[in-house]
């Protein structure tokens, strides 16, 4: 066994880092159980839009600086805070 440690750290470059150089088998001493999952699935849903919707979605995201999608979904975010 060896005497590093797991790093606790929540960056995947360093982790990435950190197991191309080390072997899993090297660290079963301090590996445990996870009985939940570890990362929740987001559920997809497809909208469709207009060509002109899609465009102005777009065109809008671009002025903020965001992906079209992260738009749409602070959008529905913002409206489901609000209904609920």
């Amino acid at each position: 066994m060896t005497t590093d440690k797991i790093p606790q750290t929540d960056s995947i470059r360093e982790l990435a880092q950190f197991w191309d150089t080390h072997d899993l088998t090297d660290f079963e001493d301090q590996l445990e159980e996870v009985t939940e999952p570890a990362f929740e699935r987001e559920a997809v849903v497809e909208v469709r839009l207009t060509t002109r919707d899609a465009e102005a979605v777009e065109d809008i995201a671009r002025t903020q600086g965001v992906n079209p999608a992260d738009l749409i979904r602070s959008w529905v975010a913002e409206k489901v805070q609000t209904l609920s």
